[in-house]
């Protein structure tokens, strides 16, 4: 005698990966099921198939629920799910997750049940419970996701949330520290490794930085990353650093497009961040090409948080303004000041040796630490920290340049604020 050959759908339908029972309303007996629903219950067919669904179903509780739950499906627009168990032949229970739809056929009614195992899934989640107060904070705090990175082994853990914001499954994404590096934007990824590292080694107060991240597809996501060292070894040495990630990318496409509209800063008046690295890299190309040196200036304003939580937006916009009008009034017309975000200023000065970029700096320093607030009642004055990097000694390129001059600037505040750093020769 012949065997028919499968047809496609039987095929299909015996591959599934999840189990799938084909129900009688009625009588609840399983008429079919595929090899997934065999496995998952460690049953022959023999012993599934013309076998009631309460005889597997740990929730079903006798032929009268089981009317009701059918009247359910019935009603159910699309699917009717729930979270049950599924007996073993082992004794042990199977959690699961049914979606269950009725259909016609010639006549007759049937339900389609599709069973996932969430074994998995939910370990995941019980996982997630039984970690420590940090992390849970931080999933409270970032909707987008976390990371916990286990310094001694340099395995990171990947939040399902952060796995989803990339496209990733619960279960993808390996465990390390270079599936995330490999991720990051070329154009980002010194800069992201260079403020991790100088967070790592104390430099920095918390390792915080914005670039972009590739998802699944290759499409890059602007991401805002913030993280902190948590645990140490008896000598004081990290071995756990805990973050967090937002999906900034909305922000940032509006940001570049009102960046676009205008070259200089509505609040200042000073050229902007885009018009700066328009003409930061004119004026490098230029030194480059006549053999003079070149030096860059980043500054920003000590404290400046607590001056808009005290005196409100409006006295912090006033003393933004103020900065500006003076330092621009104390450089030379050669020079080039932008306000570079937030309460970060910088100044190029092409052309000029590092002792004068130096002396320019300290007066500007020292001019706005004399500064009087009548302008805002209660100020006593305000101080600034500067980074001062050459060309061509700290950097040939224009990045190179301003990771060495941010480098700077973050050393001037972690060695008490109000000061001028020179940056490190490489």
């Amino acid at each position: 005698m012949q065997t028919s050959t499968p047809t496609l759908h039987q095929l299909v339908f015996e591959h599934l990966p999840d189990a799938v029972y084909l129900i009688d309303p009625q009588t609840s007996n399983i008429l079919d099921c595929n090899a997934a629903a065999l496995q998952q219950v460690g049953l022959p067919r023999k012993e599934v198939v013309q076998h009631s669904v309460l005889s597997l179903q740990k929730d079903v509780l006798g032929i009268e629920h089981w009317a009701s739950i059918a009247q359910a499906i019935r009603q159910a627009q699309g699917q009717f799910v729930f979270i049950g168990s599924h007996r073993h032949h082992s004794g042990a229970e199977v959690p699961v997750e049914v979606a269950t739809s009725a259909l016609v056929h010639e006549g007759c009614e049937y339900f389609v049940s599709v069973a996932r195992d969430i074994s998995r899934r939910l370990a995941l989640e019980q996982d997630l419970n039984n970690r420590d107060v940090q992390l849970r904070y931080a999933l409270t705090e970032a909707s987008d996701g976390l990371w916990d990175w286990n310094l001694p082994t340099n395995e990171v853990f990947f939040s399902p949330q952060l796995k989803r914001m990339l496209g990733y499954g619960p279960h993808e994404m390996q465990p390390t520290l270079e599936t995330w590096a490999t991720n990051v934007h070329p154009d980002d990824a010194s800069r992201v490794r260079r403020a991790l590292q100088e967070h790592i080694k104390g430099l920095r107060e918390r390792y915080e930085a914005e670039y972009r991240l590739r998802n699944r597809n290759g499409h890059y996501l602007w991401v805002h990353d913030r993280g902190r060292v948590c645990e140490r070894d008896a000598q004081g040495q990290p071995t756990r650093v805990v973050g967090m990630v937002q999906n900034i990318t909305d922000r940032k496409h509006a940001e570049q497009a009102l960046q676009m509209q205008a070259s200089y800063d509505a609040l200042t008046g000073l050229l902007n961040r885009r018009e700066c690295e328009h003409i930061l890299q004119q004026q490098l190309q230029l030194c480059q090409q006549q053999n003079l040196p070149l030096g860059l200036c980043l500054f920003d304003l000590d404290h400046f948080k607590d001056i808009n939580d005290r005196f409100g937006h409006q006295a912090g916009d006033e003393v933004l303004r103020k900065v500006a009008r003076e330092i621009q009034a104390q450089v030379r017309a050669t020079d080039s000041l932008f306000r570079w975000g937030g309460e970060e200023f910088l100044l190029v000065s092409a052309g000029a040796p590092c002792g004068h970029v130096l002396r320019c700096a300290q007066r500007l320093r020292m001019r706005l630490e004399e500064l009087d607030w009548p302008e805002v009642p209660g100020l006593k004055g305000i101080t600034c920290s500067f980074g001062v990097a050459m060309f061509p000694e700290h950097g040939q390129q224009v990045d190179e340049l301003f990771l060495a001059a941010d480098s700077a600037l973050y050393r001037a505040k972690a060695q008490g604020r109000n000061r001028v750093e020179l940056a490190v020769l490489a």
